[in-house]
């Protein structure tokens, strides 16, 4: 079979800020692959041309469904709804680049630059809501890319999704690591009154240079600390996730974290331990040579310490928190943390009574 070979665009030895992934990766469901030659830089730098174009552009799309059935015990969730595929937040480690090639982008740079809209989620998920086959169950917004990444600031299907799900009375869960989840206060306080809305926010390290390398155009720490507190004081609660954990890189903050996010009035805190599955494992080890170069063999041999030797352990029940002497000594100091900043603590389930009154969208009296 021929292998066509085209040349992308990505500059070879040149950190590219405000991107997490360094290059593009082949697809390995693609009959191509991608070839950066030198020829093609030297043109470029010849012909005074950009050899890598930055821009992101939107894709919208038409699915047939929405709401996504979960299936791994890992992940705590049994639906899912994403109306966003690929994320312009960039984080080198995301688990969710893999899924990227099944629309037949790559998990690299393709994952941030490439963002697939889906423009009809919100009528999507009103004929699930309103089917008479459908019981109320948690929708998490989202278990693969973030609902409120940049794009979310202008397009708003996120917000319309929430004010569908408040106009129906139906439990939602989100989680995010973007502070834009504020514009959105007044559907999450209206949601919380009913015991509707439960907030995962990701919060991966109090260091503002660390989160600036991991995650190039999220948040940042200081804005997601005051959503966090302005979540609690709204009355909605908010569990923040460590996650994930990254040997070398933010395993030290453990106890400083829980502690100040306990402090904001956050009700629980998560963690999961990097696991660098299908193609994460190339674009992380190619993105910390360039940012961190100084320990980046020293993080690699951690992390694969934490999985039997390996980048990734797809393994359930273990991929997400790891073996080993490091896994254990993480576990350890959450057992710590929770016990001294979040003991008392609870995290209520989500109401799933209302719905059926309000299958039409508005209350049945009879």
């Amino acid at each position: 079979m021929e292998i066509i070979h085209i040349f992308v665009a990505v500059e070879r030895n040149d950190y590219i800020k405000g991107r997490g992934a360094q290059q593009q990766v082949a697809n390995r469901f693609s009959l191509h692959s991608h070839e950066m030659r030198d020829d093609f830089l030297n043109y470029c730098a010849v012909e005074g041309e950009e050899a890598n174009d930055s821009k992101t552009s939107f894709i919208e799309t038409f699915p047939k469904t929405i709401v996504n059935k979960v299936t791994s015990p890992d992940v705590g969730m049994e639906f899912s709804l994403n109306p966003y595929q690929g994320c312009e937040h960039g984080c080198v480690y995301c688990y969710a680049r893999n899924s990227h090639e099944y629309w037949g982008y790559g998990a690299g740079l393709d994952f941030e630059q490439k963002i697939l809209v889906k423009r009809n989620a919100v009528e999507l998920l009103e004929q699930k809501l309103r089917s008479k086959g459908w019981k109320a169950a948690p929708i998490v917004l989202s278990g693969n890319t973030d609902c409120y990444q940049p794009v979310e600031k202008k397009l708003k299907i996120t917000r319309s999704l929430l004010q569908l799900f408040l106009k129906y009375k139906h439990p939602v869960g989100i989680i995010t690591k973007n502070a834009l989840i504020q514009r959105d206060l007044d559907i999450l306080q209206e949601l919380a009154k009913d015991n509707l809305v439960r907030v995962n926010l990701s919060i991966t390290s109090l260091e503002e240079k660390t989160r600036r390398l991991l995650e190039p155009r999220t948040a940042s720490i200081k804005k997601r600390l005051e959503t966090v507190e302005k979540l609690h004081e709204r009355g909605v609660p908010v569990n923040v996730m460590m996650a994930p954990i990254i040997p070398g890189i933010n395993s030290h903050e453990v106890l400083p974290l829980v502690k100040e996010v306990a402090e904001r009035g956050a009700c629980g805190v998560g963690y999961t331990m990097v696991r660098l599955n299908g193609a994460i494992g190339e674009i992380f080890s190619q993105w910390i040579h360039k940012a961190m170069p100084h320990k980046a063999e020293k993080v690699l041999h951690q992390i694969a310490e934490c999985h039997n030797g390996a980048l990734n352990d797809s393994r359930f029940g273990a991929r997400m928190k790891g073996d080993g002497k490091i896994a254990d000594q993480v576990a350890q100091q959450f057992a710590i943390a929770r016990k001294k900043y979040l003991s008392g603590r609870e995290r209520p389930s989500l109401n799933c009574a209302l719905h059926e009154q309000y299958k039409d969208g508005q209350l049945k009296l009879f």
